[in-house]
């Protein structure tokens, strides 16, 4: 499952550079001139956790699956883009579909890097990237209350009354992640595959002086993050190019440590995607494989039995369940077994961060 995440900007903050370096590609062109990316850029990257290694470590697993982030990265959105200017608006609907929106902001002064309005103002960036989203979201929920509005039908007037809150929410500037929805209005509203509903990460592209203390730009964006129940996370776009290409952990470690920094910022944004969007991880075992796999906090054992095939849901039968913490004791499955730390939770159990299943199923 793992989730995926649109990246939204303006030009020139980084989306590019970060994306090339999260993905550890250079799938997209980062150049110094607004609309380099004229192509919607996808990338896969394993979500790194320590527990995967130590657990397939204990089982002498022959394989290491970690759970995916997808990243879609679009072209810079400038003022107008609902209006056909520049050409992020060719790829918005590139992000209908995403989990949560990480909304890259430019928050370094560096005068070799252009500025596509002049000077560094992080929240009036905010502001013209979110304008645009509303006018996209806008032009879409106004085409479908004109479809609705002709049709003389009597079953449609919760879907009309929808139509005219969301319209009128957004007319008043404000984002539809900020709506408190009934659970009817939430499901429509996914139907509309809405960009203003998702989740938003921002994330402060800062040089790299400033990755662990930030500066006055980030306070400003966590201040306006705050006011909009959001996160944000600190990166530097340049460091994780560097990151990106050292190929050996160890070394990548000492990397990481020799500039203060505790982890990469892949892993920062990964984190601050997962707690975003309410995710946990949950493994499967043996000696062929160790797996790490994403599902929403709250499921139950049969949704994340459903993670791994639907057929295991399906035929759900219950779950043979470890704690992480339990298979390092009891340095794996046997020895948990042994101890009476394996249990068998069936179709009601709540499936928590770290648990090591091994599903029964029957179709």
């Amino acid at each position: 499952m793992g989730f995926n995440c649109g990246i939204v900007g303006l030009p020139n903050v980084g989306k590019s550079t970060l994306f090339n370096a999260l993905t550890q590609t250079m799938a997209a062109e980062a150049m110094n001139y607004p609309f380099c990316t004229i192509e919607p850029n996808i990338g896969r990257v394993g979500v790194p956790d320590q527990r995967l290694s130590k657990l397939a470590q204990i089982a002498a697993s022959g394989k290491i699956i970690p759970t995916q982030i997808e990243i879609v990265d679009i072209a810079g959105l400038v003022k107008g883009a609902s209006k056909g200017e520049g050409l992020g608006n060719q790829f918005l609907g590139h992000i209908r579909s995403t989990d949560a929106i990480l909304h890259i902001v430019r928050c370094f002064e560096n005068s070799d890097v252009t500025h596509v309005n002049g000077n560094i103002d992080p929240i009036r960036d905010i502001e013209i990237v979110e304008t645009e989203l509303m006018l996209a979201d806008l032009e879409s929920l106004r085409k479908r209350e004109s479809a609705v509005s002709k049709k003389n039908n009597p079953e449609l007037a919760a879907e009309r009354c929808y139509l005219q809150k969301f319209i009128d929410w957004l007319e008043n500037g404000k984002m539809l992640n900020l709506f408190d929805f009934t659970d009817d209005e939430k499901v429509f509203a996914s139907s509309m595959h809405l960009i203003t509903r998702k989740p938003i990460l921002y994330v402060c592209n800062v040089c790299e002086e400033e990755v662990i203390s930030g500066n006055v730009n980030t306070k400003s964006v966590e201040d306006f993050a705050k006011n909009r129940n959001s996160s944000v996370v600190m990166v530097s776009a340049a460091i994780e190019s560097e990151i990106a290409v050292i190929r050996d952990e160890n070394e990548k470690k000492e990397y990481i440590q020799s500039l203060g920094l505790s982890e990469s910022g892949l892993a920062r944004i990964i984190r601050g995607g997962y707690n975003l969007l309410n995710l946990i991880t949950f493994f499967t075992v043996g000696p062929i494989e160790a797996h790490a796999w994403t599902t929403n906090n709250g499921s139950k054992a049969p949704n994340a039995a459903g993670v791994i095939h639907s057929d295991f849901e399906r035929g759900f039968i219950c779950a043979e369940t470890i704690s992480y913490d339990d298979y390092l004791v009891y340095n794996g499955e046997i020895g948990a077994k042994s101890a009476g730390k394996m249990r068998l939770e069936g179709k009601e159990y709540v499936v928590n961060d770290g648990d090591v299943f091994h599903f029964r199923f029957n179709v």
